[in-house]
């Protein structure tokens, strides 16, 4: 079973919530807050992986975090693997949100979109990035809560997703 060590970003500003636009392999695009893998057995911490992956796709330097805001945990046992996801609110930014020098090459857009613009934009995606995020957007709660989800299929384009208690 193959473990993934994710880390996503809310960055608000003036009431919006910065999404990134992902170009897949297939040619297709969804919209989710930037973040990506941290790298822990290279001695990366999750803060520093998400803070890393933020500057590289968006040209924000976050100085300071809270959380995590949620965790969400996605098992996909016909995929052969299990992916974490700690989930942050940045507290400090510098800089003017752009399209990064994002090495993988996936994010062609950066925005910031109101909550609404943000429910639709994330709906068509994995219900394990829309879902919690939605859910936070509303209910603004201070302890983490977690989230987990059991991903059935062998083919991304067949996936079933359903979530656990």
């Amino acid at each position: 079973m193959r473990r993934w060590q994710v880390a996503g970003g809310v960055i608000e500003r003036d009431g919006a919530l910065l999404l990134v636009e992902n170009l897949r392999r297939n040619g297709s695009t969804d919209w989710t807050p930037p973040g990506g893998v941290v790298e822990l057995a290279e001695g990366e911490s999750i803060l520093e992986g998400l803070a890393r992956e933020v500057a590289e796709e968006t040209s924000l330097l976050v100085v300071e975090w809270e959380g995590p805001l949620y965790r969400v945990e996605a098992e996909a046992p016909g995929l052969g693997w299990l992916m974490q996801v700690e989930v942050h609110r940045a507290v400090t930014v510098a800089g003017e949100p752009q399209c990064g020098d994002d090495p993988d090459g996936i994010v062609v857009a950066v925005e910031f979109c109101s909550p609404a613009l943000v429910a639709d934009r994330t709906a068509p995606g994995h219900l394990w990035v829309h879902e919690p995020l939605v859910d936070w957007l509303a209910e603004r709660w201070t302890d983490a809560r977690t989230y987990r989800y059991l991903v059935e299929g062998d083919h991304m384009s067949d996936l079933v997703i359903t979530r656990r208690p």
